[in-house]
């Protein structure tokens, strides 16, 4: 269920009847009356929404889940040097089936038997990266497309509590990468980055900015 809504977001209306039902989109239609008092069928797509974590990690932090890491046997393709003590964020390089390797942060869908979107990202982030935070802000909330009743959440996870095995379904493979600043910057240049770098990261200058941002939405 969705604790939170954009303003401008365009939703299916109550009245629409769902005409098609696939693994990922459902299709709705509905009554639409026109400015000239005709009547046209309307028509969106549905899909459930997806929650993306940015997670930041202090130097502290960093060390509890590197040592997780090396007890564990995690994936990771480049061990940060641990002696530059500066605040990281963790994203992911992982491959999915039918798409080659991309960089990314944590995440995926809202499933049915999740309370609310932020349920969602706390059992995402724990998933795909072992990760228990205790910390949570929504940033942002988007609709990728005024044509699917779809949103996509992006929530800040800070204060680790806890660091235990991933749990990956079968279609994905996933390793991790602890990245500063300017190192993220330099990652969302790649041509396999996908959404990295929201465009308001333009306007700041180091992970403290980011961490000083409001959360848009109270979800006590």
């Amino acid at each position: 269920m969705r604790r939170f809504v954009p303003e401008k977001a365009k939703v299916i209306p109550q009245n629409a009847t769902r005409v098609f039902q696939g693994e990922i989109f459902n299709v709705y239609q509905w009554p639409q009356e026109m400015f000239d008092g005709t009547t046209r069928t309307f028509e969106m797509l549905k899909r459930s929404d997806t929650v993306e974590i940015m997670t930041l990690l202090g130097p502290e932090e960093q060390d509890c889940l590197v040592r997780s890491w090396q007890v564990n046997g995690m994936p990771d393709e480049r061990m940060p040097d641990l002696s530059i003590r500066e605040p990281r964020i963790l994203i992911t390089h992982q491959i999915q089936p039918c798409q080659d390797w991309f960089y990314a942060y944590p995440g995926g869908r809202v499933d049915g038997d999740d309370a609310d979107e932020l349920k969602a990202a706390k059992r995402e982030l724990k998933e795909e990266t072992g990760v228990i935070c205790e910390g949570w802000k929504l940033l942002e909330a988007h609709q990728p497309f005024a044509k699917a009743d779809w949103l996509v959440y992006t929530f800040l996870a800070t204060g680790l509590r806890g660091v235990g095995k991933l749990e990956l379904d079968g279609g994905e493979k996933i390793k991790l990468l602890l990245l500063s600043f300017d190192e993220l910057r330099d990652y969302a240049k790649k041509p396999n980055a996908k959404f990295l770098w929201p465009a308001w990261l333009d306007r700041m200058s180091s992970f403290k900015e980011l961490m000083d941002l409001p959360g848009i939405f109270n979800y006590n």
